[in-house]
């Protein structure tokens, strides 16, 4: 994904009251929440390299196996990126990522695509309302950890390799749009009880976005415009794809 969302948000916009990069050696607990944060990104872009690399073993043809054989390294090197970071920070990387491993696994596992269209889908839309929602944390931290999130948040070249493959199969059999549909709505339904899991099981992340001492969070408005964000840029996914929201 971009530093956009896909109806064209800006999620690079610091909120007001964003901490500065010295907190991340003045505040022992914003360090903590930080830490927490590329964790959880360090993992999901493990688990993305692996997907994809799965994906493209049984990709239909040797162009679309290249493709994704393609998009995997870019997500290596994201994991790579975040791995190096955390070291930086004094964070052992495999301890950073163990927290989220159980939420992030039962994800996938109540998630397991059908065939390989679904994983397409799954990648579009499951995987971008979650980057979509790492962005909005990312408005509440300091610039060097946004810019960090932002840029492994960037578009690996899926976004338009699923759209145009998805769209095309629909075309050559639209029974297949009602299928698709209901998966798709089926994955943003995880991916929000994914997201407020792994929310509620760390108060570091959670203190990124609801605030913590010395650091204000997000009001009750705020937070149901973010929701609201997250939910038109589901929406404008899924009509990309063809698929009824």
């Amino acid at each position: 994904m971009s530093d956009t969302s896909a109806d064209g948000d800006d999620y690079s916009a610091p909120r007001p009251d964003a901490p500065p990069s010295t907190a991340l050696t003045e505040d022992r607990d914003y360090l903590a929440s930080v830490i927490d944060l590329l964790g959880v990104l360090a993992y999901t872009e493990l688990i993305a390299f692996e997907r994809l690399a799965a994906d493209a073993a049984t990709a239909p043809s040797i162009s679309e196996e290249a493709a994704l054989a393609l998009m995997a390294t870019a997500e290596i090197r994201h994991f790579t990126r975040l791995a190096e970071r955390l070291a930086e920070l004094g964070a052992d990387p495999s301890s950073a990522m163990e927290p989220f491993v159980e939420p992030i696994t039962e994800f996938h596992v109540q998630t397991a695509p059908g065939d390989w269209l679904e994983s397409l889908v799954k990648a579009y839309v499951g995987d971008g309302f979650a980057t979509d929602f790492y962005r909005e944390v990312a408005r509440s931290v300091d610039p060097d950890t946004r810019a960090l999130v932002l840029e492994v948040c960037g578009d690996t070249g899926h976004s338009n390799f699923a759209v145009a493959t998805v769209r095309a199969a629909i075309e050559a059999d639209p029974r297949l749009a009602g299928r698709l549909a209901l998966w798709g709505r089926r994955l943003v339904g995880e991916a929000i009880s994914q997201a407020q899991r792994i929310a509620a099981d760390r108060d570091g992340l959670a203190s990124l976005i609801v605030g913590g001492v010395g650091r204000p969070g997000m009001g009750l408005g705020e937070l149901g415009a973010m929701f609201s964000r997250l939910t038109e840029a589901h929406t404008t996914r899924m009509k990309n794809l063809g698929l009824a929201p």
